[in-house]
């Protein structure tokens, strides 16, 4: 059963087919620079040389239908027909309070994102707007919607609220929802399935990349995130503040002469790493850190102690710890980034072993603790494309 997997952007739409007999992909691909003229397709299919084309492409419907025409390409496609695309799977940022768990697609549904946009202004038009699209162009095959915050929501409310005006709460839905949903869920998932339940039962699981964030997951329940109403809570960040005083917000406001939405823009763009050091890549600032750069080594030095302070208030909170896992671009290639935040963990009984962090393979699994360790420590590299096709076909199989 072949699975077709979109993320949709602003701008951009990326995909992948997945063949789930045996959960393996068969391409992956995509359109960027969606709205103008120089539009881009590059399609990378298995063991098949990679498809470039250049062209103005208007909307997402055009750009899907870019994508069904490289799928079926005589020389680099993967399909012989769009029948073979069984179900479509839509990663879509928001589920609000409305949805505890992925959703197979109709107009009810999709009426509902609709009024959940105010959640996620910058992300979910595009979802939608793909979504729509690609029921015009694919009428009749099934359609899943997988939220970005969906594994988020078994948090206990105590932990979700924020200490503002009840009434708030209720009549806007301002609360915590985290984001990374689909990563947290498959390691977390993951790592039960390779070392049993009984064994990871408390997790602490590190999504860290361009964006980060962690989650304390409970017999494979999150019952705590790092990210909030919006993906800036947390964190320091490639680009993004991660946790301030709310009023730094007024006084920057006030000395810089902005207003909140351009003030929320340099939090979101202008600051993190790439505030600190100039440079928004956690590569460029373990180079920058080892020749002499401060403001390099400031930034990753900010970035290991919060990450340090979340473990230490999430052990607290699952009552101890079974595994740590660390995954995303940094947390599976960064060696250095782990040794970092692993350094003085000894109190929690983390015997970690950094010989083998430091010579270990970049991006592949492994287990980074010495036998002696209470807690496992591993690398679980993320697949959220699978946990999507997952749920495509857990969902479209009621159909």
């Amino acid at each position: 059963m072949k699975v077709l997997v979109i993320n949709a952007g602003s701008s951009s739409l990326k995909y992948q087919i997945i063949e789930m007999d045996n959960e393996s992909r068969l391409c992956k691909g995509v359109v960027e620079r969606i709205g103008e003229k120089n539009a881009r397709l590059v399609h990378e299919p298995e063991g098949k040389s990679e498809y470039e084309f250049i062209t103005p492409i208007a909307n997402h419907t055009e750009a899907l239908k870019l994508v069904l025409k490289a799928l079926l390409d005589v020389n680099h496609g993967v399909i012989k027909n769009v029948d073979e695309i069984k179900a479509v799977g839509h990663r879509v940022l928001h589920s609000g309070e409305d949805f505890t768990d992925s959703v197979l697609i109709d107009d009810t549904v999709i009426a509902i994102c609709k009024k959940n946009k105010v959640l996620g202004p910058l992300h979910m038009p595009a979802n939608i707007a793909c979504i729509e699209s690609c029921r015009e162009v694919m009428p009749g095959t099934p359609m899943v919607a997988v939220f970005d915050t969906g594994f988020h929501l078994t948090m206990p409310k105590y932990a979700y609220m924020y200490g503002i005006p009840y009434s708030d709460y209720e009549k806007f839905k301002i609360r915590k929802y985290g984001f990374h949903g689909t990563s947290h869920k498959f390691v977390s998932g993951a790592v039960r399935e390779k070392f049993g339940e009984s064994v990871c039962e408390k997790m602490i699981t590190c999504h860290l990349g361009n964006g980060s964030s962690i989650a304390a997951v409970k017999n494979g329940k999150c019952i705590d995130t790092t990210m909030g109403l919006t993906p800036l809570e947390g964190l320091i960040m490639g680009t993004r503040s991660g946790d301030l005083d709310p009023a730094v917000v007024e006084f920057m406001c006030d000395c810089k002469k902005i207003n909140v939405h351009e003030c929320l823009t340099i939090l979101n763009k202008e600051s993190g790493f790439k505030g600190i050091a100039g440079k928004s890549d956690c590569r460029d600032l373990c180079k920058g850190a080892a020749e002499g750069d401060e403001f390099s080594k400031l930034a990753l030095d900010m970035f290991a102690y919060r990450i340090k302070k979340y473990i230490g208030s999430y052990y607290a909170a699952l009552g101890g710890l079974d595994c740590l896992v660390f995954t995303g671009g940094i947390g599976e290639n960064s060696k250095e980034v782990r040794a970092m935040i692993m350094n003085g963990m000894e109190h929690f009984g983390i015997d970690f072993d950094f010989e083998v962090n430091d010579t270990s393979p970049r991006g592949k699994f492994a287990v980074l603790n010495k036998p002696t360790s209470k807690v496992k420590v591993v690398v679980m590299p993320t697949n959220e494309e699978l946990v999507i096709a997952r749920d495509a076909v857990r969902l479209s199989e009621i159909k």
